[in-house]
């Protein structure tokens, strides 16, 4: 970043060519942009430092990948939706037994979800078995 200090004298040294073409009636509007220059400038790095300091800290984190309940999947939100119409469809047809069904098939269908998703971290991390050409 050695152009940095150059180029700001640069835009210095042209503000003040201009304040002499100008005269002085002109001064504080040359200063305003000369700073909003500056100001921008100043932005930028800003900007770049933090992405590259959070670029740094992703890349410890990315191979751990946090964890997310559910693996980012809408379904339990979805089935709990469901949920409602599901027991009352149950109770109306079937009394309790319809209610102990539906809500069985709620559980078993998250319960499947979350242990493909964890599979599939595991795969994805290298720490589940190897899989065959078939599936």
């Amino acid at each position: 970043m050695q152009s940095q200090p150059s180029e700001v004298r640069r835009d210095l040294d042209a503000a003040l060519e201009a304040r002499r073409e100008l005269g002085p009636e002109y001064e504080s509007e040359l200063i305003d942009s000369f700073l909003a220059r500056v100001d921008a400038r100043l932005d930028a790095r800003v900007e770049q430092r933090v992405a590259e300091r959070l670029a740094e800290r992703l890349a410890d984190v990315e191979p751990r990948r946090r964890f997310r309940p559910g693996g980012g999947s809408k379904l339990p939100y979805f089935s709990l939706v469901l949920a409602v119409p599901l027991t009352g469809i149950g109770m109306a047809v079937m009394n309790g037994m319809g209610l102990v069904i539906a809500w069985a098939g709620i559980v078993g269908v998250n319960l499947a979800a979350s242990l493909g998703h964890r599979l599939e971290r595991e795969e994805h991390r290298g720490g589940g078995a190897a899989r065959s050409e078939w599936a």
